[in-house]
């Protein structure tokens, strides 16, 4: 039989019961059970040598024979190198027939083997005795899209089992299935796999959008894609957007793309990725021009970024209006490359980081930059040269005209790390990327829903008595509360120093190490319209009122905070279109058996539950297990599944029929290093007849040599 053939034992055999010529069967399907039965006991394994069938189609004749019979050539391209080959040319078989009462009948037999016989506890271990249960295959694919290990998931029934003596496969049947039902749910080729997946998404749902650009020979250059529920998802929280390239690699070393910003729980939310082949001008305006499309040509108020040259330019191009801002934790982290040099280096770091934090306002920043420049003598650095050419992208006090949504640059330097933590391994091929991709994206729903679902349920305890702390917390999202919450009770270290007329100073103590100092914050403050303003720009920043402001606005009797403070991308008890879109994880629909299989384990299971509390009640159970599989008819599945691919028009589409891969490309940055590969990734196929002949040469070379010195 078929090598993927799954059958059931029809019976247990005795030790003596050899097969003679005359047994008859009532079907090829029992003869192979029993051949492959006695195969196992005596330590050899089967195969379906030979079949005939009649002009009607009925199968009349079958050949089983050892599994051993038979030749083969060396598929090894060097010679040197042989692989180990099971065929001895054995010639034990056992040939039969289909006779005129339908029994089939065994006509011919030979039982001598010209190798020697394994024991029963290991030619368990052959391939015609090795299968895989549908209960197997279903724990596998369930753990392989959660992204767990093979060989953990392989253990984990291994365990179950009871131990490797009682599993009927190995972890290698159980890496080929893997391995084709991925092949399976995405096709072949990576570029054509992620063409077909966009297209059938786009059939489940027309608002799927997404644009595949390729070169002159329709191979894969830049891929963008938006699911439905980004869309949506961006017409509430797309005010502010990061976009970075550094994230993760796939085997063809293509950055990934992706549009980021921040939900009502101050968590990341995706906006659309894509794959890109460069970061050069030309791509990043095709990727930008691509996504405000999908976007309906709403550009975001803010856009956070590296300080990639080919980026700026590019969001001048697309994004004329857009304020642009460096991500200021990748700057910051380069200071002790770029400055560790200096033998002031400690104190010149010190300095920077004062400039930078604590600089209420432009002026104030610019005396402090020219005070470390002169003092510590860095005229001659280029690196902070370049940086204060640029100080309106990154220095936060020339920021505070824009509202920043509350991502901080440690969040959105970290955001995408933790939002496909565990899920999107790098290397990957790009089908397998868009698997890990759809399940990192549906924790991330899954985490935003149970957020929700807690918000609606549970509430914060207030720390004070103050009713604007009880109109935060009956509004805002848990998180969201905490952070207003935090600054609630840092207002005690805060004291009202002076005014004059809309104006206030504030002073804090602000703990450092193991000391204190006190800092001076204005803030501006009309009561008749409630228009407040900080010199710390927390609200433009964080989208929360900052202890100074709250300090003041308690001062001056005023303890409901105003509207407009009350923003309403924090809210809880707002509905929202996003939370409402149904997504496309699934990369296939199940098929009927699957189905099936899931709803009866389904049910097996509220039986178990019942029926395990006492001994009556699970042999009851039991007998009528045994009374049904006796009377279920033994099914054989043989053949290949077939998966059709569902195609239709995508919003922006690609005018070839078919795209091909895409070429592999080295990332910006230092070179790989060129260290000897072992000899488990040094294998790779040769395929024209040009290296053919130079392996060939340069093995006959090396017999020559050999010759000589035997000689």
């Amino acid at each position: 039989m078929e090598k993927d053939i799954e059958v059931e034992e029809l019976e247990k055999f005795e030790e003596n019961d050899e097969p003679i010529i005359g047994m008859s069967f009532d079907s090829d399907v029992d003869l192979f059970i029993y051949f492959k039965e006695y195969g196992k006991r005596k330590g050899f394994p089967i195969l379906r040598r030979t079949s005939r069938k009649d002009s009607d189609g009925i199968l009349r004749n079958v050949t089983f024979a050892c599994g051993r019979s038979g030749e083969t050539r060396s598929k090894s391209v060097n010679i040197l190198k042989p692989q180990p080959n099971a065929k001895t040319g054995c010639n034990a078989r056992l040939g039969a027939g289909l006779g005129d009462d339908g029994k089939w009948t065994i006509r011919s037999l030979n039982l001598e083997h010209n190798h020697v016989l394994l024991t029963p506890t290991k030619s368990k271990y052959f391939r015609c005795n090795r299968s895989l249960n549908t209960y197997a295959k279903k724990r596998l694919d369930v753990n392989d899209r959660a992204g767990i290990r093979l060989c953990k998931n392989y253990q984990s029934l291994v365990i179950e089992a009871g131990g490797h003596e009682n599993v009927t496969f190995i972890e290698r049947d159980c890496r080929n299935h893997v391995q084709k039902e991925r092949r399976l749910r995405l096709g072949d080729g990576d570029a054509a796999a992620l063409q077909n997946y966009f297209m059938k998404m786009q059939v489940e749902d027309n608002r799927f959008y997404f644009s595949m650009q390729v070169d002159d020979e329709g191979r894969l250059k830049n891929v963008f894609w938006a699911e439905p529920r980004n869309r949506e998802a961006y017409k509430e929280f797309g005010d502010v957007v990061t976009f970075d390239t550094t994230y993760l690699t796939n085997k063809y070393d293509m950055p990934f793309a992706p549009f980021v910003g921040v939900n009502h729980h101050g968590h990341s939310i995706l906006f659309g990725c894509g794959l890109i082949s460069h970061e050069d001008i030309e791509t990043f305006t095709w990727l930008f021009r691509t996504w405000l499309s999908c976007m309906s040509n709403l550009a975001p108020n803010g856009i956070i970024t590296d300080q990639d040259r080919a980026m700026k330019v590019a969001i001048q191009n697309v994004f004329p209006n857009t304020r642009h801002r460096w991500c200021l934790w990748h700057i910051m982290k380069k200071v002790p490359e770029k400055l560790g040099g200096y033998k002031e280096y400690r104190n010149i770091s010190n300095v920077l980081h004062c400039a930078v934090y604590d600089s209420q306002s432009a002026t104030k920043f610019e005396e402090t930059w020219h005070h470390m420049i002169t003092e510590y003598d860095l005229g001659d650095n280029e690196w902070l040269r370049g940086l204060y050419d640029e100080r309106h992208h990154w220095v936060p006090c020339y920021l505070n005209n824009t509202f920043w949504a509350g991502m901080s640059s440690t969040q959105r330097s970290e955001s995408m790390n933790a939002f496909f933590d565990g899920y999107v391994n790098s290397k990957t091929t790009l089908k397998q990327f868009v698997e890990q991709y759809s399940c990192a994206l549906k924790n991330k729903v899954q985490k935003e829903v149970e957020e929700d679902v807690r918000c609606l349920s549970q509430q914060m305890p207030c720390v004070t008595d103050y009713a604007m702390e009880r109109q935060v917390r009956d509004v805002y999202t848990i998180s969201k509360f905490q952070e207003f919450q935090q600054e609630m009770i840092r207002k005690m270290y805060c004291e009202y120093v002076n005014s004059m007329g809309c104006e206030n100073i504030v002073r804090e103590d602000v703990k450092v190490g193991e000391g204190k100092k006190r800092t001076f914050f204005e803030v501006y403050f009309e009561k008749e319209n409630g228009e407040i303003r900080c010199s710390c720009s927390r609200f433009q920043f964080r989208g929360i009122l900052c202890r100074h402001a709250i300090a003041i606005m308690i001062r001056n009797d005023v303890e409901v905070l105003p509207e407009k403070y009350i923003l309403r991308r924090w809210r809880k008890d707002v509905w929202r279109c996003h939370s409402r879109v149904k997504t496309s994880y699934e990369l296939h629909s199940c098929t009927d058996e699957q189905k099936r299989y899931e709803k009866m384990c389904a049910t097996f299971a509220e039986v178990a539950n019942m029926a395990a509390h006492t001994i009556e009640s699970s042999n009851l159970v039991f007998n009528w297990i045994e009374n049904v599989r006796g009377d279920l008819s033994k099914a054989i599945l043989c053949g290949d599944n077939e998966v059709t691919v569902v195609t239709g028009q995508g919003s922006c589409s690609v005018e070839v029929e078919t795209v091909r891969d895409p070429a592999a490309r080295r990332r910006k940055g230092r070179p790989p290093c060129q260290r000897k590969k072992s000899n488990k990734f040094s294998k790779s196929k040769i395929n024209s007849s040009r290296s053919n002949a130079k392996v060939l040469l340069k093995c006959i070379l090396n017999l020559i040599k050999v010759k000589k010195f035997l000689t």
